[in-house]
């Protein structure tokens, strides 16, 4: 059951994942914790407030946006629907690809961003492309959400390419492969001993 202290307009809530939703504005900040909100938490800000942020808060995430990049936001997390995560493990899967949270995979490079729901979609329909059910695609993004995040010409296909063409990685052999390392789709860079300071992007981890 939601706080007594929040008005009931605020949001629709039906029991499903945990999470944490802040509403924040410059003259406001209310927080519901723990709340029971279903996939299709409606957010809605009450006419006294000219507030322009939108804050998911899961454990360890915080995400702060716009108006309309919580739109690009929530129909991303419909993206993953299939794969059955709970709102809280999708907001981290996305968090993580697109630099909204912090993630060693990245270092310093990866600047925030919001995914767009085509460019989403454009790289789960390539993964599943590799003969990887979506219940392979669970547990590899589980491992590895930053595919998510990596360039799917320059970085996910083209690595593919190199497997195939350098090591005759392909078929099953390759689903194998994904399953257990699927950081080899974002590696981008091969220092052939003179480490770059890029060791988790780097062929030379192979």
């Amino acid at each position: 059951m939601v706080g007594n202290s929040l008005a009931s307009p605020l949001l629709n809530l039906t029991p499903s994942d945990t999470v944490t939703v802040a509403l924040a504005s410059a003259a406001l900040s209310t927080s519901i914790s723990s709340c029971p909100i279903s996939k299709a938490t409606s957010l809605a800000w009450p006419p006294s407030l000219s507030a322009n942020k939108w804050v998911v808060r899961a454990t360890a995430v915080t995400v702060d946006l716009t108006e309309e990049e919580k739109k690009t936001w929530e129909r991303c997390r419909d993206a993953l629907s299939a794969f059955n995560f709970g709102n809280e493990d999708e907001d981290k899967i996305l968090a993580k690809a697109f630099g909204q949270i912090h993630s060693p995979y990245w270092g310093e490079e990866r600047k925030k961003e919001v995914p767009t729901y085509e460019a989403l979609n454009d790289t789960l329909d390539y993964l599943r492309s590799l003969s990887l059910a979506d219940d392979d695609l669970c547990k590899l993004l589980k491992k590895f959400p930053e595919v998510l995040g990596c360039k799917l010409e320059d970085e996910v296909k083209n690595n593919v390419k190199v497997l195939e063409k350098d090591w005759g990685i392909k078929g099953k052999s390759l689903r194998n492969l994904l399953l257990r390392n699927p950081k080899v789709l974002g590696y981008n860079i091969d220092c052939k001993g003179d480490c770059k300071a890029q060791c988790t992007r780097c062929w030379v981890r192979f």
